[in-house]
């Protein structure tokens, strides 16, 4: 062991200081599900800034400093409240906020937020199949994104106004019927959050010819 260990140290040193670069500096993630659509696609490779909003000890949860405070509209990873499962999907709610959806559009303090149909696009449903995609601009409190409906979903469009805590936040997928986001896992405490997601690195069709797809290579959020 101590042969394997002194012949090997030099990659040893780089393997530990890759683990402590991808967990606390930065990382890249995989996009393996259709939540975000159209911002993130399945195959998308994201770089996440881990020092985006606090520092914590390598290899840890444990926050050290608070490095700033996400802002209405980033796309962010962070661990599921429910299962603790890592997840990417976008600030919608800031602590203090009062929140409410009624049949797929957003009120935000007060602040109806407005749509205007870009266009319709097929999402895939799986076996080749694909389904209508309704895609607008949103725009509500000083924020603008792309997000999109399946008029033929079922998911939960409506919730009350809620008020988010401090320390919490408020998350919704940009495909606004087909992500377990805030509606389902409920609102993500700031200690769960890992970092920030500013852009595609790589991306590749996974759902079809597994082609890259260069236009989307080092792509902003």
């Amino acid at each position: 062991m101590k042969d394997l260990l002194k012949n090997n140290r030099g990659f040893l040193l780089f393997l530990i200081c890759f683990g402590v670069f991808r967990s606390a500096i930065a990382d890249w993630n995989p996009i393996p599900s259709g939540s975000m659509h159209p911002t993130l696609l399945e195959g998308d490779v994201v770089l996440v800034n881990r020092l985006a909003y606090d520092a914590k000890l390598p290899l840890t949860d444990i926050t050290v400093a608070h490095l700033g405070d996400p802002a209405r509209g980033d796309v962010v990873t962070f661990k599921s409240p429910k299962d603790g499962t890592l997840l990417i999907k976008r600030v919608i709610g800031l602590p203090g906020d009062t929140v409410a959806m009624r049949d797929g559009a957003l009120t935000i303090n007060g602040e109806a937020a407005r749509y205007d149909v870009v266009g319709v696009a097929g999402e895939p449903i799986g076996q080749g199949r694909e389904i209508d995609a309704i895609r607008a601009t949103e725009t509500v409190a000083s924020a603008r994104r792309t997000v999109q409906y399946l008029p033929n979903a079922q998911m939960l469009r409506d919730f009350n106004p809620v008020t988010v805590p401090p320390g919490q936040y408020l998350m919704l997928g940009d495909n606004r019927d087909n992500s377990a986001d805030s509606r389902v896992i409920g609102l993500v405490p700031r200690h769960l959050l890992v970092g920030k997601a500013h852009h595609i690195l790589v991306s590749a069709d996974i759902l079809g010819n597994w082609l890259p797809r260069l236009e989307r290579f080092a792509q902003a959020l």
